[in-house]
């Protein structure tokens, strides 16, 4: 099975997975009260709409990974796809400035957080050549 028919399925299960897993969270919210199904179609289109797009651009992602893993293998490929925390994370702190005003502790944990994210990052990656 080549990247393409993995992706395919890949998107079957994340549309099927929504149908359970919506209901399950709509009557059972981690946090707040829960909601009837019907709640969901008087969601605004602009909501929908961004729903789709990420999960457009999650599965465009995956399937680039695993077209990804054909030419570099499976480790590299996973090490890149891995560091998009990363990216997220620097985007935190760097452009939105979220632990403007943090206390200190907080800032070396999120240092030592960066620092052993990309130690595996760099583990796995190394994995691919270790034989």
């Amino acid at each position: 099975l080549g990247p393409y028919g993995v992706g395919v399925f890949f998107t079957l299960g994340a549309l099927l997975s929504c149908f359970l897993w919506n209901v399950y969270f709509m009557r059972k919210p981690l946090v707040g009260t829960p909601v009837n199904f019907s709640d969901f179609f008087r969601g605004p289109a602009s909501g929908h709409l961004l729903g789709l797009l990420g999960g457009i651009i999650w599965g465009t992602g995956t399937v680039f990974n695993l077209v990804a893993a054909n030419f570099t293998g499976v480790a590299i490929s996973y090490a890149i796809g891995q560091s998009a925390p990363m990216v997220a994370a620097l985007w935190g702190v760097l452009a939105w400035k979220e632990f403007q005003g943090a206390t200190r502790r907080s800032k070396t944990f999120l240092a030592l957080m960066f620092v052993f994210y990309i130690l595996a990052i760099v583990l796995v990656a190394r994995a691919n050549t270790a034989s």
